[in-house]
């Protein structure tokens, strides 16, 4: 069968340019602010003071990120944002791997192990993705000082776990609908438990709908700022709390250049994030988009 070619017409042509013309500007609209950080990190302070906003650096320096790093001053002390940034890591680690494991296990009991109200159950924990933080300040701080686990890792760890398990229940129930009953209810005339269907079962083949989760639960604690300032001590605080107590700390001269440089060093986790796993996201989120 002959191929037919099908060309454009000059109007299509003149269409498509415009819509690519769109696309392009509407990219570079929306990364000039990352650009201008980056530029700006990288310039001396003479040069911020001489020159615009857009200037391209001159004298290109990474002092100001190492200042950043290790000397700038949180407040009171002078250390820079590096402990903070190594703080977020201790606190996102865990609660992200703890809060998928809860996600992962709660939309595979929702879906394959139903009981009466499992909807109702589900129902009602969806109600957390809608709770406003500020409604729980006090309520959760009362929880983690009777716990003994106030202004600490593993208080912000919890109050992480505790607000994403209603995200992460979502995102595998949804999923977990769409994987036919038919195989959980072979596996169990063959003797197999509520664990083992989990793991030899629907786990392997979860993996797009666990890197949604990774990916969701990591941006939204890596950026939180309100239970990191409301839940944490000074040597526990995350790297968006150091960020805002440098931004705001005056001593002297305003250095635009190491805020700038810090603010890229709070940013580069989730930027790396989504330019490594971007596209897997997406393809996670539409695997489990017309499930249930």
């Amino acid at each position: 069968m002959a191929n037919v070619i099908r060309r454009q017409t000059p109007a299509a042509r003149l269409g498509r340019g415009l819509l690519y013309g769109v696309l392009i500007l509407a990219a570079l609209f929306y990364i000039l602010p990352l650009v201008v950080m980056l530029m700006t990190s990288v310039k001396p302070l003479s040069e911020i003071s001489a020159g615009t906003l857009l200037s391209l650096p001159q004298n290109p320096t990474l002092e100001p990120w190492a200042k950043a790093w290790g000397e700038a001053c949180t407040g009171m002390r002078c250390d820079g944002i590096g402990g903070y940034f190594w703080n977020s890591f201790a606190i996102v680690i865990p609660a992200v791997l703890i809060s998928t494991t809860i996600g992962a296990l709660n939309g595979y009991a929702l879906t394959k192990w139903r009981f009466k109200g499992s909807e109702l159950v589900f129902a009602l924990m969806l109600f957390g993705c809608f709770i406003p933080f500020q409604v729980v300040l006090l309520p959760m701080a009362q929880t983690l000082g009777w716990l003994g686990i106030s202004s600490s890792r593993a208080g912000l760890i919890l109050v992480h776990v505790v607000f994403g398990i209603a995200f992460t229940t979502l995102f595998f129930r949804n999923f977990y609908v769409g994987i036919p009953n038919e195989l959980v209810s072979a596996a169990k005339l063959d003797g197999a438990g509520f664990f083992r269907i989990f793991w030899r079962i629907l786990l392997p083949v979860s993996a797009p709908i666990i890197v949604v989760s990774v990916i969701w639960q990591f941006t939204q604690i890596w950026n939180d700022f309100l239970f990191g300032v409301a839940f944490s001590a000074h040597n526990t605080q995350p790297v968006t709390v150091a960020l805002n107590n440098l931004v705001n700390t005056s001593t002297g001269v305003r250095e635009y250049n190491v805020d700038m440089a810090a603010a890229m060093i709070a940013a580069l986790p989730t930027l790396v994030v989504y330019v490594l796993a971007g596209k897997y996201f997406v393809r996670g989120l539409t695997a489990g988009s017309v499930k249930g």
